[in-house]
């Protein structure tokens, strides 16, 4: 009862925190938002890491550094995805795939499905294609790179909770505080050096503009574009630092409820946050979804609840 009670909490979470990404990842670029996210989650588990107890083992440092590589590319291509959007549709297409991965995983260790956990998969893969069929027009329709990258992203997030399953019971927050030092250190290292890149690619067309003629935009106009620039900036920032410390209140439900239970139950579970990223861009966002979309969600989120009962 307890992992299904963190496992679920711990989805609507998730989901929370996906649309949040997804938000900033429309104002900023899906690298400095995963970027940003990742640092605020960490400044919040360095808070919280002297009252959680937790032993510095080599297990523990080595998996939480190695999740954290696989961390950054699935929550660098699960926003960049979902700022393409449809959130509603993406982001159940990535749970799947997250979902069966660790799956397929424990059955390669010797995992047995009972006959509904067979039922489950296959009914996965119809989900699959309901998702991205729209018959009808003017219907929501993802794009094949945001499919592509929803597959990618669901690949990794799969990779990431195997990593994490494998951490010793005593580690505590220790491979959560080290997947987020790694991740926040490749992604600041990446942003870094696109920055680098741009501000010189910059310079040299100022530089050539300037030269072929003077100056024409009115002091107003730039002004303008300044200060909307700045206001997109720090609302982007701000949905970032917010992503990353809701992400991480998931992440540590997610480690307490593989400690009390299966990686497989947890992982299913753990599937079901689109709900959570669907409720909210229905609300906020108001996107529109076709019927056969509506089923392709439906069987989508069912096989986590009949997964967990296999």
């Amino acid at each position: 009862m307890l992992t299904a009670v963190l496992g679920l909490t711990g989805a609507l979470i998730f989901g929370s925190a996906d649309f949040l990404g997804g938000l900033a990842a429309k104002r900023l670029s899906s690298l400095l938002v995963t970027a940003v996210a990742a640092a605020s989650g960490l400044v919040a588990l360095l808070l919280a890491l002297p009252f959680v107890a937790g032993v510095w083992s080599q297990s523990a440092v080595l998996w939480g550094a190695v999740s954290g590589i696989s961390g950054a590319i699935a929550i660098s291509l699960l926003y960049a995805c979902l700022a393409i959007g449809p959130m509603s549709i993406l982001s159940p297409l990535t749970a799947v795939v997250s979902a069966v991965v660790p799956m397929t995983v424990g059955l390669a260790g010797g995992d047995r499905l009972a006959p509904i956990g067979s039922w489950a998969l296959g009914l996965a893969l119809v989900a699959v294609v309901l998702v991205g069929f729209v018959p009808e027009r003017g219907a929501v329709r993802p794009s094949l790179l945001g499919v592509l990258m929803a597959l990618g992203s669901g690949a990794m997030i799969g990779a990431f909770m195997v990593m994490i399953d494998l951490t010793p019971a005593d580690s505590g927050l220790v491979p959560l505080v080290m997947n987020r030092a790694v991740n926040a250190s490749i992604m600041f290292s990446v942003v870094g050096v696109i920055a680098l890149v741009t501000l010189r690619r910059a310079v040299v067309a100022a530089a050539a503009t300037t030269q072929a003629a003077p100056a024409t935009t009115p002091a107003t106009v730039a002004t303008d574009a300044a200060a909307h620039g700045r206001s997109t900036l720090a609302i982007g920032l701000r949905l970032a630092v917010a992503c990353g410390v809701v992400d991480v209140v998931a992440n540590v439900l997610l480690l307490l409820g593989m400690r009390a239970g299966d990686l497989s139950v947890m992982s299913v579970l753990t599937a079901m946050y689109p709900a959570g990223t669907i409720l909210l861009a229905a609300v906020v966002l108001r996107e529109r979804i076709a019927p056969v979309q509506w089923l392709g969600l439906a069987l989508a989120l069912a096989p986590a609840g009949m997964l967990a009962l296999a």
